[in-house]
């Protein structure tokens, strides 16, 4: 292998592969997957000079240690959190220089949920349907990594570009989640739908990358049967029995038979992949 390459020393929680997704494929049942917070993804690719859409490492709470076998600029963003290379502190939100055979540690997040690694070049991965992302629902895309995994990278253009906004500092103390009530909110009662737009909820520790799942008031059926399955999309807010909300997240199903109730703004959708447990969410009906 070439020395263009990441070895990991430490994998962390959960850290994957993702670039902006695998669109175009969920006819055949394929979800787009892809980085939860697409907008940190593109910030920290142009902090290295890399292209928007290349691939990176998203972290999730713990971060991961990682050595290059050459020597790379970088940039961690997404949730801050302590950046150090060789146990010496280094910047957060901008890029850093790490030396072949040095370890970039990247820390606990302090607020938020995952972290992005870009390196210049990118994560140069197989790709699969045209993305480098892991698919945690399909299995689609590199495996998460683990201990000793190397991970090969691009060729480094040494360009880099300012950045004309700082780094996302992490999510709020309350998650606004702005909706659009359908394709299904007649399966449900007034009082449900009034309880959706006023009650607060609070996101559930058994939330990951698939499902935002929350806690709170459970939503009545008006109506009881079942729903055939029908495709679901990014943002749909799907109802199961229990009746509390799931926000469907990047590597959601494509089908479902649970109604869906509304369907979250996309542009809400990268806080909500930052929001840790506890954190108290609203939806706010829109057109």
């Amino acid at each position: 292998m070439s020395d263009r390459a990441l070895a990991v020393v430490r994998a962390g929680a959960l850290t994957t592969v993702q670039d902006l997704g695998r669109t175009g494929y969920a006819h055949l049942g394929v979800p787009r997957s892809g980085a939860l917070d697409p907008t940190a993804v593109r910030l920290v690719n142009r902090l290295v000079g890399n292209p928007e859409d290349s691939a990176v490492l998203e972290t999730t709470v713990s971060g991961c240690a990682l050595r290059p076998r050459c020597a790379v600029t970088v940039a961690v963003g997404g949730a801050p959190c302590p950046v150090r290379v060789d146990g010496r502190p280094a910047a957060w939100g901008t890029t850093v220089r790490v030396g072949a055979g040095s370890v970039l540690e990247v820390g606990t997040a302090v607020r938020g949920l995952r972290s992005y690694v870009a390196v210049g070049g990118g994560i140069a991965v197989a790709p699969v349907l045209g993305s480098r992302s892991t698919d945690l629902l399909s299995g689609l895309g590199p495996a998460p990594l683990a201990e000793d995994t190397v991970l090969p990278l691009g060729p480094d253009t040494g360009v880099r570009v300012a950045v004309d906004a700082p780094p996302w500092p992490g999510p709020p103390d309350e998650l606004v989640l702005r909706v659009r009530l359908g394709p299904r909110d007649d399966w449900f009662t007034a009082d449900a739908l009034r309880a959706l737009s006023t009650r607060a909820y609070r996101v559930s520790p058994a939330s990951n990358r698939i499902g935002l799942r929350l806690d709170g008031p459970p939503l009545e059926r008006a109506v009881a049967g079942e729903l055939p399955s029908e495709g679901m999309v990014l943002g749909a807010v799907q109802v199961p029995p229990d009746g509390r909300p799931v926000v469907f997240l990047a590597d959601h199903p494509t089908t479902g038979g649970y109604p869906v109730v509304a369907v979250v703004r996309e542009a809400d959708l990268g806080t909500a992949g930052q929001a840790v447990p506890g954190t108290p969410v609203r939806f706010v009906p829109v057109r």
